[in-house]
């Protein structure tokens, strides 16, 4: 009998990779609006251990760079896009600056480093950053974004959301949440401020950053899907700007053809408002979970894993989307589970 995948390691979206980046240079996302305090955060990231072999790339809003020079004596490999904002006119720019910073590693012009940080502009919307990574083949080839961080500053924070799309934006797209500054805001101000954050972003963890000092594995390590309630799917808070999230969940697991059909005909009709999707899936005859990252029209190719990284093995997809609600979704996957037979196994 003719052996479907003739490798123990093989699967059906080809080798089982240990790791989501598989053989990719891992890339850290440090994004917030202006004076959050993500360089005093990046900073301190490169002092820790977990840090070393670290190169960064900070993005300023104008011809002078300072954030650039107050990480020169944290690592050596810092390059500076000025004048400009990643999400607009400089993803080029980013695109050739990375492309440069793994030519020069790989010549000996700078010492080896195995993970980048890109600092972003506090004027920046992560989610064309996100797409850059998507719509460039080579680009995601070369590079996978392990985690996207938002740093909120305690003290104008609340005052920042409610003014700025582009604060709201950083949160809402954030796999983590960093709060600074906290000696500057009063208790009660900062469970104003919480409450707000997960009104924006429930999924995300929020995390607690004192003069910059925080578990170095919140900038390394991407977090696991927020738990909860075990539905098939879960709602979960609205958005402003008319973006909201949601969870898909199942606890069985699902036959892949009549899923992907759902994401394909999801990109067709509404892929602009697919901002971001994201999570586990446990689908029929694999044996680890696979990963699936949708950004827009843009959709990687699915990866599964050697192993879950927990003990739950439910599937759970994020989806941070624009006018789509969980309804949407759920009536278009079960229309096309009716109609596509599932997968032989």
């Amino acid at each position: 009998m003719l052996e479907l995948f003739p490798s123990r390691a093989a699967g059906p979206f080809g080798r089982r990779l240990k790791h989501p980046r598989g053989a990719r240079i891992p890339v850290t996302i440090v994004t917030g609006f202006l004076g959050a305090g993500k360089t005093t955060l990046v900073r301190r990231f490169l002092s820790t251990l977990e840090g070393r072999g670290t190169a960064v790339v900070v993005n300023e809003f104008g011809s002078v760079g300072i954030d650039n020079a107050l990480l020169r004596a944290s690592t050596d490999e810092v390059t500076l896009l000025g004048n400009g904002c990643l999400c607009c006119t400089t993803r080029t720019d980013l695109q050739v600056a990375l492309r440069a910073l793994v030519a020069d590693r790989d010549t000996g012009k700078l010492p080896r480093f195995e993970r980048i940080v890109i600092e972003t502009s506090g004027l920046a919307d992560p989610g064309p950053i996100l797409q850059t990574f998507a719509t460039d083949r080579a680009l995601g080839g070369e590079f996978f974004v392990e985690v996207t961080v938002a740093v909120i500053d305690a003290s104008n924070g609340f005052a920042a959301l409610d003014w700025s799309a582009e604060a709201r934006k950083q949160t809402i797209l954030a796999d983590a949440l960093v709060i600074s500054k906290t000696d500057l805001c009063a208790p009660e101000s900062m469970a104003q401020l919480r409450a707000r954050l997960g009104e924006l972003n429930p999924r995300a963890a929020i995390h607690i950053a004192i003069d910059g000092a925080l578990d170095p594995r919140c900038l390394i390590e991407a977090p696991v899907s927020a738990s909860g309630s075990p539905a098939v799917l879960v709602a979960e808070a609205g958005h402003s700007d008319g973006i909201s999230s949601f969870v898909l969940r199942e606890s069985a697991p699902l036959a892949w053809k009549p899923f992907e059909r759902t994401i394909e005909t999801l990109i067709a009709l509404r892929g602009s408002d697919l901002l971001r999707v994201k999570g586990f899936l446990n689908v029929v005859g694999c044996h680890g979970p696979v990963l699936v990252q949708i950004v827009q029209h843009l959709a990687h190719p699915p990866l599964e894993l050697a192993a879950w990284p927990d003990a739950d093995h439910t599937s759970r997809l994020v989806f941070i989307t624009r006018a789509i609600t969980q309804e949407h979704v759920s009536s278009l996957l079960q229309a096309v589970r009716a109609l596509v037979p599932p997968d032989p196994h």
